[in-house]
């Protein structure tokens, strides 16, 4: 069953239905329950985020139980405004609200977490390969401003993955699924649980030849966690996690041949991306008479070996220590919340590059030591003047550290130091149980990274560049609800930039690209979804992205559109049946391609995507399930490497261009007991 959580949004063709539709029963939870069924922790997380006065959302793991789920792609497909695409394997991008638009590699301007610890490094760049989608129990995603309450400042918000516990999933679960392209793959895990604590474990594994030449892929991933009830009100959790990944690149075709040959892969330089990593993190919460107090440290070991333009050979240590408190309680009358918190992350990397001979290292190019710290120390309130209205302000202070000594070439050494403040004012509504209207106006905050700091000029040394701040304000309204047979949430948001941080080749075929700090850009759109529970035994889900990214009054691209991400994305998906038995075709609509370049002189075509999901249920705790992409075949582009002007471009510097998804057929068994 689906579980229907904070509502979804809509074309605006869709308001009618919603506009004429018959009022509904819901049950009830915190303020007025706008979710309908839930597990527990899912309810409170769905309860959080009818607290918070903008775009949010819970996506609970049985909303893709039956998707071969390799990557955020699939888990986040019908989150509204997160807008993903895949270049190849597990290799995705992951953007919100135009978040890293820039970036043809990794991630940046959000802050991807698990169980409430970053992913990121200290330096807030981060992979999201580490995150294995079929271990959550739920994922929770707060967009822009929205994360302030996982200390997150930047354009695009946080997502944070929470894994079951033995408490939440007791007993053992048993999956494996496969199919095209020499895909298998399989999870084990088991939760137990007693009065004095819990444990839950599991185990994934997963390869895959890939839909494209040089694109093979393999995984094991362990996670872990321990719980400890230390007292009435008071319990300890320890949390392990490990990965070994090793993952060949297919890397950018030209346009021609991601249409004509989507299967086609790059073996120049045998590029790869093979990681060793594990996390480690303790968390300790205590029931206070009106509140919550928590805090706990972390620790992130991680081994990057990843030949590319030449062979990055990066080892890495990322510590840090949290500390939140919630309040509740009145003034007067009048009920008040408090959030406080503090988060601070150390990272040392020692980076260094050779001459990539297939694979393998050369000579040493490069040889650095990169420090950073980022402490985000971040306060909220909440009061209701009169029934219903939330009144909420808040603000989160930042200071960053980045400090690269060359050893390599001295002379290329640097550091750079961050301090900002990131307020935020909102309006939460609530005339009904079941309907609430937001608004809020934030400012966001994104520090360079050493992806950004650490830059090769042509024909110089790598080292350090200086880049400066990111910043933004944002303002937001919307509406999220349930009635009748609709839910929905909506947002509409407009972002004025100063200092985004954009990236292209300054020379055709020079890489890496540069990154350099842009004047003024603006970034607005409509993130809206909409469930339609048409019958019994049939339901509509659908997700409407508008985003419209521009330059403003740039001194050479003038008004011109921003790359990368389309103006319009439409998914939906219907379901027929019943929980027993059924079956769900689905579309993916792009009606009008991205631009590839800054200078808006070449834009990518339209297309659209036919899935089809299928489930039956052999007897209590027992499914089988399929799950067929693309299945007319359909040849386009799915993600873009932006450059300055493509039409300027010779053809040696026009490989920028990742194919969509090619047929694919996977079917499993997943099993509880």
């Amino acid at each position: 069953m689906r579980h229907s959580h904070v509502v979804r949004s809509l074309p605006l063709c869709a308001l009618t239905l919603i506009l004429s539709a018959t009022p509904a029963s819901a049950e009830e939870a915190e303020q007025g329950a706008i979710i309908v069924t839930a597990s527990p922790i899912v309810e409170a997380a769905a309860a959080r985020v009818q607290q918070t006065p903008g775009g949010v959302d819970v996506v609970a793991a049985e909303e893709f139980p039956d998707k071969a789920a390799v990557s955020l792609r699939d888990a986040l497909a019908f989150s509204p405004g997160v807008y993903t695409q895949p270049r190849f394997g597990q290799e995705v991008r992951i953007s919100i609200r135009g978040s890293g638009l820039s970036r043809g590699y990794h991630m940046r301007g959000l802050t991807l977490l698990q169980d409430g610890v970053p992913i990121n490094g200290a330096d807030d760049n981060g992979d999201f390969q580490e995150l294995d989608p079929q271990i959550f129990q739920h994922l929770e995603v707060y967009r822009g401003g929205n994360a302030l309450r996982f200390g997150g400042s930047t354009l695009g918000g946080a997502i944070n993955a929470v894994t079951p516990t033995g408490r939440s999933m007791p007993g053992a679960e048993l999956r494996i699924d496969g199919g095209s392209f020499d895909t298998l793959r399989g999870k084990i895990a088991y939760g137990h649980a007693d009065d004095g604590g819990d444990v839950y474990l599991v185990v994934s594994g997963d390869r895959s030849n890939s839909d494209r030449a040089h694109g093979d892929r393999k995984a094991l991933r362990v996670n872990g966690n321990v719980g400890l009830k230390l007292g009435e009100g008071v319990e300890t959790r320890f949390y392990a996690s490990a990965q070994a990944i090793r993952q060949h690149l297919a890397g950018a075709l030209s346009e021609a041949d991601a249409i004509d040959h989507p299967a086609k892969g790059n073996f120049t330089g045998n590029q790869a991306r093979d990681i060793d990593s594990i996390r480690l993190q303790n968390r300790t919460s205590i029931d206070l008479a009106h509140g919550t107090l928590a805090f706990g440290l972390f620790y992130n070991a991680k081994s990057l070996s990843h030949p590319i333009y030449q062979l990055i050979d990066q080892k890495s240590e990322d510590r840090g220590l949290f500390v939140s408190l919630d309040l509740t309680g009145n003034l007067g009358a009048m009920p008040v919340a408090l959030t406080l918190g503090s988060q601070a992350r150390f990272g040392r990397t020692v980076a260094r590059q050779f001459v990539n001979l297939n694979g393998r290292s050369g000579a040493l190019t490069a040889n650095a030591l990169q420090k950073a710290q980022t402490i985000n120390s971040y306060a909220e309130a909440r009061i209701a003047p009169v029934t219903n209205l939330w009144l909420i302000a808040g603000g989160l202070y930042s200071h960053g550290e980045r400090r690269i000594a060359n050893r390599l070439v001295p002379v290329r050494s640097g550091d750079a130091s961050f301090d900002s403040f990131a307020p935020k004012l909102g309006l939460l509504y609530q005339p009904a149980e079941t309907l609430q209207f937001y608004a809020n106006y934030s400012r966001s905050i994104e520090m360079p990274g050493f992806g950004e700091l650490s830059q090769t000029p042509a024909g110089g040394a790598p080292g350090f560049t200086p880049v400066g701040l990111q910043k933004a304000w944002t303002a937001e309204i919307g509406t999220r609800g349930r009635l009748g047979i609709a839910a929905w949430d909506i947002s509409l948001y407009r972002a004025d930039l100063r200092g985004e941080m954009l990236q292209y080749s300054v020379v055709a075929g020079t890489i890496p690209a540069a990154t350099f700090n842009a004047d003024r850009t603006r970034h607005q759109g409509i993130e809206a979804g909409l469930d339609l529970t048409l019958t019994s035994w049939a339901s509509l889900r659908q997700v409407y992205q508008f985003s419209d990214f521009r330059f403003r009054g740039d001194a050479q691209f003038g008004d011109n559109r921003l790359p990368v991400v389309p103006r319009y994305v439409y998914r939906a998906e219907l379901k027929l049946g019943t929980d027993r038995l059924s079956v769900s075709p689905a579309v993916e609509w792009l009606p009008q391609g991205a631009w590839v370049d800054y200078a808006n002189s070449k834009r990518v075509g339209s297309y659209a995507l036919l899935n089809l999901g299928a489930q039956a249920q052999l007897r209590d705790g027992v499914t089988l399930f399929l799950d067929a992409r693309n299945l007319t075949g359909e040849r386009a582009i799915g993600d873009i490497s932006a450059v300055v002007n493509y039409a300027a471009l010779p053809a040696s510097g026009r490989a920028i261009f990742y194919p969509v998804e090619r047929r694919a057929f996977y079917a499993g068994v997943r099993a509880r007991f």
